[in-house]
């Protein structure tokens, strides 16, 4: 079992693999007990388009993500301590996981100036400025009420070519985490993770979790990736990155959500994953499955008079309710297209992730690797770097 001192986290593995490095573990937050691995959708703005909180909950979606920088420009500290919080204010009693406004660094770069006091944004709002600094992350993540909150860190692109750049990112991030801790008195009432920074250098990345896990914390992240990087290069930081973090301790991979990474990485001993992934490629239009290729794209004139659901053994509103033709004459024009694709992505992933965990409890998890990238790939083209990974960790695929 894993608690930090006076820790808002209880972590209980149930089951280890006996092949690969994948646990299944019960997550208790203040708000919800969490079974990992775990997928949390986005609610950049403390709300997922398309979904209401009570259909996450229909869904038995314990745990989503909010974003620290959006909710502190829009609606503001002010509005949501006077709402008492996120939790109350969008109506959603289960926990949250809030990150620290770091990633902005890199998606609004333009818009961002990086010193060793914090980060300077220009608003996209309505251009005025704000300092992000270690200190008032967290005050917008306490304000926020987040079960887990992520530290601000020093977040480079992957892809980025400067090697002196990251080096100043990885040793940056614990100074902040230092701030960040400082400025974060009750950890009895929710919970700071850090983030394993350093690139695509092993050595860096191992370095920065020896540096993170002197730190009394209750859980780690590891930032930095699914940026561009070679999927090759991506696995072997994963599985570094995670080897480097205690079995006691929950690991999570910070924008990560496509459902090969998803099975590979809990393989590589990650817990917790998050994407906009399934929300945003309904919003176009696409509803993820478990066959071959992966999606439909419903706008495709081929499903235009297909009256079968998007998938027959999934059992959400949409796919009981909905056939692909009717979506097809939707999709990409109607609002309730986004929502009711919204509703089966979200579902599918879920879905996923409970059977993934019912594998590893009964230690099967290698068969249902084989299984499922057969289902995905039946002409065994498999993704070399994920043959690559799943080998790493003793599992060959038919």
């Amino acid at each position: 079992m894993g608690k930090g001192c006076g820790s808002a986290l209880v972590y209980q593995v149930v089951a280890n693999c006996s092949t690969t490095r994948a646990r299944v573990a019960e997550m208790t937050l203040p708000h919800s007990v969490v079974d990992t691995p775990v997928f949390m959708p986005v609610g950049t703005q403390g709300t997922l388009k398309g979904l209401l909180p009570s259909q996450l909950v229909s869904l038995d979606c314990r745990i989503m993500l909010s974003n620290t920088y959006h909710l502190g420009n829009r609606p503001g500290v002010e509005v949501l301590e006077q709402a008492g919080g996120l939790h109350s204010f969008m109506g959603w009693n289960r926990s949250l996981l809030t990150d620290s406004g770091g990633f902005q660094m890199v998606s609004l770069l333009k818009l961002a100036e990086i010193t060793e006091e914090g980060v300077n944004f220009e608003s996209p709002y309505d251009g005025s400025k704000c300092m992000l600094t270690p200190e008032r992350s967290i005050e917008i993540q306490r304000t926020i009420g987040a079960d887990i909150m992520m530290q601000l860190d020093d977040v480079v692109d992957a892809t980025h070519s400067d090697p002196d750049r990251f080096e100043e990112a990885r040793h940056r991030t614990v100074r902040w985490l230092d701030r960040c801790l400082t400025a974060h008195p009750r950890p009895d009432k929710q919970n700071l993770f850090p983030i394993v920074q350093g690139g695509l250098d092993e050595e860096k990345r191992k370095d920065c979790a020896a540096q993170l896990t002197k730190r009394d914390v209750p859980g780690f992240a590891v930032g930095g990736l699914s940026g561009g990087e070679e999927k090759d290069t991506f696995w072997r930081i994963v599985a570094v990155s995670a080897a480097s973090l205690p079995d006691t301790k929950p690991r999570y991979l910070m924008g990560v959500g496509h459902q090969v990474d998803l099975v590979v990485c809990s393989a590589l001993g990650v817990d917790m994953f998050d994407c906009v992934f399934p929300t945003r490629t309904a919003r176009f239009g696409t509803a993820l499955v478990f066959d071959a290729p992966g999606e439909i794209i419903l706008k495709k004139a081929v499903y235009e008079t297909d009256f079968s659901p998007i998938d027959p053994t999934c059992d959400c509103s949409t796919c009981q309710t909905y056939t692909r033709a009717f979506l097809h004459t939707i999709v990409t024009k109607e609002p309730s297209a986004c929502h009711l694709l919204t509703v089966h992505n979200v579902a599918h992933q879920l879905r996923l992730m409970k059977r993934l965990r019912e594998a590893i409890m009964a230690d099967t998890f290698p068969a249902f690797l084989q299984q499922f990238f057969l289902k995905l790939y039946p002409e065994k083209n498999y993704p070399e770097w994920a043959v690559n990974a799943l080998a790493s960790v003793g599992v060959s695929l038919l």
